[in-house]
């Protein structure tokens, strides 16, 4: 979707201010909505597309205005209300009104290291042979999704060449909204800085993006 989150190129924004030695979590309220967006996640009401897309759905002033975890910490709320896990107002107040929903699993505390620590790929086995080789020149679609997409709006339309195939993987702009994984190729795509952005890029700059197949075609 064309979201507040997609600002690659954009101005006015201020610099990328790098915080040394900075800490995973800044608050322990940080920690409490990381953990609580992993266990409602692993219960199976929706995946981590669909949780990307509730994020990113975000009203442009909300999600501008929104620190890293607050992010997260709205769209985990849409998405529990939106499934009906819990109302707005048992969210507001923090007490529960109806009798709990059931879920599929409930993340426990034991073993909960080992199985994050495996983590929950999403690579596939390919049914088909890819359709892009190293070294071959593409452009990106110029597509303006209304609803979930991993091509980022800034090299929509631009030329670029392939330096990896990367394998097969779930297919985010379906997944997340559970209408089939539909594996599909991923590759690494490089695109000159003045393909992007003109005569203003580094005539040396090179941006690399991770798309789908589908995103692409033959230059």
């Amino acid at each position: 979707m064309n979201g507040a989150q997609d600002l690659g190129g954009a101005h006015g924004f201020g610099p990328v201010a790098p915080e040394p030695d900075e800490p995973v979590f800044h608050a322990a309220w940080e920690r409490r909505v990381f953990a609580l967006a992993m266990a409602m996640g692993y219960t199976g009401a929706w995946n981590l597309d669909g949780s990307r897309a509730n994020r990113e759905s975000l009203p442009p002033a909300e999600y501008l205005g929104s620190s890293y975890y607050e992010i997260w910490l709205r769209a985990l709320e849409k998405q529990v209300a939106g499934t009906g896990l819990a109302t707005p107002s048992e969210i507001a107040t923090g007490r529960s009104a109806e009798p709990a929903k059931p879920v599929a699993r409930v993340l426990a505390r034991e073993g909960l290291e080992a199985l994050f620590r495996a983590g929950f790929p999403s690579s596939r086995a390919a049914d088909a042979p890819a359709r892009f080789a190293v070294g071959d020149r593409i452009v990106a679609r110029n597509i303006h999704p209304t609803g979930h997409t991993r091509l980022p709006r800034y090299v929509r339309g631009k030329r670029g060449r392939i330096v990896r195939t990367d394998g097969v993987y779930v297919f985010p702009d379906t997944n997340a909204y559970r209408t089939g994984e539909n594996p599909t190729w991923l590759y690494t795509v490089a695109f000159t800085a003045q393909e992007l952005w003109g005569e203003s890029g580094d005539p040396g700059g090179v941006v690399t993006v991770a798309a789908f197949e589908p995103y692409l075609d033959p230059a």
